[in-house]
């Protein structure tokens, strides 16, 4: 895109979590100015990716350390490195919550122990062995 595009996207879009940080897209995305938006930021829905992540042991030491809830240190791991998180809920609680990830700081050997948790792992695995023409068609038999 950066080859062919008049303008660059300002924002790029992407799984990304404590599980997958995406290091060398980050990189190459901010040799251009591209902002990396979390896409799946905890690791998906339910009994998915987020139960993992949250039930990770690095991030509930750190939980415990700060006396706040695990969905709060990813959120706010994911803050600190600079990406745009926006987890999505429909309950109420879950939502006010989420804005308290923006009410202290994690140390720096907390997001070194954070980083340390890349396994490049994706959650969200509907497109991961598809061609872009699969990929294309699936999206558009979603979306007519």
């Amino acid at each position: 895109i950066v080859s062919n595009a008049k303008i660059l996207p300002a924002v790029h879009q992407m799984e990304c979590h404590p599980y997958r940080q995406m290091k060398a897209m980050r990189e190459k995305m901010s040799e251009h100015d591209v902002k990396v938006m979390c896409w799946y930021p905890l690791g998906g829905r339910g009994e998915g990716g987020t139960n993992i992540i949250l039930n990770d042991p690095v991030i509930q030491k750190i939980a415990k350390a700060h006396g706040k809830p695990a969905v709060q240190i990813v959120l706010r791991f994911e803050l600190q490195e600079g990406f745009i998180t926006i987890p999505g809920s429909f309950n109420p609680v879950h939502i006010a919550e989420n804005f308290h990830a923006q009410d202290f700081d994690l140390t720096e050997v907390e997001m070194i122990e954070i980083r340390a948790l890349n396994k490049e792992k994706r959650f969200f695995v509907a497109f991961e062995n598809f061609t872009y023409e699969q990929a294309e068609n699936m999206i558009m038999n979603m979306h007519p």
